[in-house]
């Protein structure tokens, strides 16, 4: 009962402050009204005023916001501000498609999940992980954009190859492309983490025993995925949040009337109705996700969580790391090599003469639709997009480390399903759009994996039976803290901070596109992502710069996060 109270109440906060949005903005909600319904009429004061009138906005923001929810009780969500028409309908409709959306994406992820963790589950059940792995391909794969992928699948499969359909939805068929576009890079993170926490399983007594006892090494190897994936429940938990409504450019991309695409045009039009809808739809999805994740943790774990009888995951030392350490700094300094050879370049410098030029000596990388150089924009977008990424996060992963060690779950789970777009919105209405909003907007919904991630190992690490033992030597909770739970949960959440820093970046970059971040013509991956994809097929390379230089950050990000990998061995 806790537990639903916590997350009802935050539930209520969030859709209340979408509900007061617009005079948090100081904009007039009957001007949007009027727009929406008489764009042919005058914005009067009696106009305004008879708008007021009968919709119950001259009672103030306390009186809509009580109406909305004296409706709520009732079933009645309201009707939209711009077509009058009621909201359940368009909502429950929206709800569907993106459901179907996000369990045919969710199969895909979870598949290639599988896949990639498949070597490290093989090796393990026979006893033979004796080296580290990267994880480069899962990375690459978990930094390529959603609507990049798209882009390609529906020009490769659909208007080249004429397999699938490009645009559209209700069909079997239609169903594919954007599936894969939205589990492809969910499922390559999911596989990272779960490849990244299998070693210490393996390397548990129990394994031992089962191998020297001769048990089948399928067995072993359930086993072992049944001891590692209660930490990972509560990303799955997450993801399936995020692609129900964080797939907004994939719904533009192929036409899909989902739930995403229906709050991000609220959003914008400022139809509150619909976005409240909206949000509130989302909200009570992350609650029914999260609480399924945490009764399936439980019963993973068994009583052994209650008991203090689970024993700590210890990561092995494993060769390798001197390779992982040389190949993180041989790919960090190629990227620096092409950072500063773009920055002695002019990014703004417009010649329609060479617009559209392929690689040749005077413009290394191309040039883009106005004439551009593309490797001066690279450069000089990866210090501004690179760098804030990294601030931004830092700041996560220090609010991941204190709300999941607090156990904030509530807050956890509303953060996680409002899109960083929506955010962004929200953010820019309140303080002007700029990079610091952008950048404020994608912290405040990003620390929530994190927060979820800790708070698993949290749990896992305070059953160990060596905290009990130290408790019965008179161990101080600060001395347990330093010396016993953050061993085993700080190297972890500090390997998927650095995992999701291109993710960071690129979610920077689409609210720059949108015109909440940075103005143009400033250089951004994302905007030159977005700005070359309409020449594509004529011009490559416009795509193909700023998408393996998301891919080389994701490769980085996971070196790096390889190469400071904890060896357990010191406790």
């Amino acid at each position: 009962m806790k537990y639903l109270a916590g997350r009802l109440a935050t539930l209520l906060a969030v859709v209340a402050v979408i509900g007061l949005l617009p005079w948090l903005t100081r904009t007039d909600p009957a001007l949007t009204i009027l727009h929406a319904r008489y764009a042919d009429r005058p914005p009067t004061p009696a106009t305004l005023d008879a708008i007021r009138a009968g919709t119950g906005l001259d009672g103030g923001p306390a009186h809509v916001l009580g109406d909305w929810l004296g409706g709520l009780l009732r079933g009645d969500l309201g009707e939209s501000w711009v077509s009058g028409q009621p909201v359940a309908p368009d909502v429950t409709s929206a709800l569907g498609v993106s459901l179907t959306l996000m369990g045919v994406s969710l199969a895909v992820a979870v598949v290639l999940a599988v896949a990639l963790s498949a070597g490290t589950l093989r090796r393990g059940a026979r006893r033979r992980i004796d080296r580290a792995r990267a994880g480069v391909s899962a990375a690459v794969l978990a930094a390529l954009p959603e609507f990049l992928l798209a882009a390609v699948f529906a020009t490769v499969f659909a208007v080249q190859l004429g397999w699938f359909p490009a645009l559209g939805w209700g069909a079997g068929d239609q169903l594919v492309l954007p599936a894969l576009a939205m589990g492809v890079p969910a499922g390559a993170l999911l596989g990272r983490l779960l490849d990244d926490a299998l070693p210490a399983a393996f390397a548990e007594p129990w394994a031992r025993a089962a191998a020297a006892g001769g048990l089948p090494g399928r067995r072993v190897a359930l086993h072992a995925l049944r001891r590692t994936l209660p930490g990972l429940l509560p990303q799955l938990g997450l993801i399936v949040v995020g692609l129900t409504g964080g797939a907004v450019a994939v719904e533009t991309l192929y036409a899909i009337p989902g739930l995403g695409g229906t709050a991000l045009a609220a959003a914008l039009a400022q139809d509150l109705p619909v976005l409240q809808a909206c949000v509130l739809v989302l909200l009570l999805l992350g609650i029914a996700a999260g609480l399924a994740a945490r009764l399936a943790a439980r019963a993973l774990l068994g009583p052994a969580l209650d008991e203090g009888a689970l024993p700590a995951l210890v990561p092995p030392a494993l060769p390798g790391r001197r390779a992982v350490v040389v190949g993180a700094v041989a790919l960090a300094v190629l990227l620096a090599v092409v950072t500063v050879a773009g920055l002695t370049r002019d990014p703004l410098h417009v010649d329609a003469a060479v617009r559209l030029t392929g690689p040749c000596a005077a413009h290394p990388l191309g040039t883009d639709s106005l004439g551009r150089d593309i490797l001066a924009r690279l450069g000089h977008g990866a210090a501004r997009t690179v760098l804030m990424a990294v601030a931004v996060s830092v700041v996560t992963l220090l609010l991941g480390l204190l709300l999941g060690a607090v156990r904030a779950g509530a807050l956890t789970e509303t953060a996680n399903a409002l899109p960083a777009i929506l955010s962004g919105l929200v953010v820019a209405g309140l303080v002007g759009p700029g990079p610091w909003g952008a950048a404020a907007a994608v912290a405040a919904v990003s620390w929530a994996p994190l927060a979820a991630h800790t708070a698993a190992l949290y749990a896992q690490e305070r059953a160990a039976p060596h905290i009990a033992a130290a408790k019965s030597l008179g161990a101080s909770r600060g001395h347990l803290l330093r010396r016993h739970v953050l061993p085993g949960v700080l190297p972890p959440v500090v390997r998927h901070a650095v995992l999701r820093v291109p993710a960071i970046a690129l979610a920077l970059a689409s609210l720059g596109f949108l015109g909440l971040g940075a103005p143009a013509p400033a250089p951004e991956w994302g905007r030159m992502l977005s700005e070359n994809m309409p020449y594509a097929e004529r011009a490559p390379w416009g795509v193909l710069a700023p998408a393996v230089a998301l891919a080389g950050l994701g490769a980085l990000a996971v070196l790096v996060s390889g190469a400071v990998r904890g060896r357990g061995a010191t406790r």
